[in-house]
């Protein structure tokens, strides 16, 4: 059994929010693979931790996309809360122990790199996902 099935899926994104959602996480999911590729690719030795991490939140973000676009909300919730907590977490050792993070990562600042978009991103997710769930119920 899907949480939701396909056809209840695929017609939450065909328009408004749930397409923007596939969209931003798209893009994102574009930019941070293409960011962790070339830093794993060309720096890796400078810090492992921050491009691993960097790689982490592209994977979430890629998963989130197929996930939002399939209309798996078990999986698209888990991501957020993965994406929210991962943000939150980095974002506050980034800010508490600079050493540990000496170039930053899509999360570090809370995506003060990203204009903030990967904090706000994760809400507007949940927020998107809870709301919907209760409305196609």
């Amino acid at each position: 059994m899907t949480d939701g099935g396909p056809a209840r899926g695929d017609a939450a994104v065909r328009s408004g929010p749930g397409r923007v959602l596939v969209a931003v996480y798209g893009v994102f999911a574009l930019a941070a693979i293409s960011r962790a590729g070339v830093q794993i690719a060309t720096k890796f030795g400078e810090a492992p931790l921050a491009y691993l991490l960097s790689a982490f939140a592209a994977v979430v973000y890629i998963v989130l996309t197929v996930a939002l676009a399939r209309g798996s909300r078990r999986v698209a919730l888990a991501a957020c809360a993965i994406e929210l907590a991962g943000v939150l977490i980095v974002g506050t050792l980034s800010l508490a122990d600079p050493a540990a993070f000496p170039h930053a990562t899509v999360w570090s600042g809370y995506g003060s790199g990203y204009g903030f978009v990967p904090l706000v991103l994760p809400v507007v997710g949940l927020f998107w996902l809870l709301r919907h769930r209760k409305s196609a119920s």
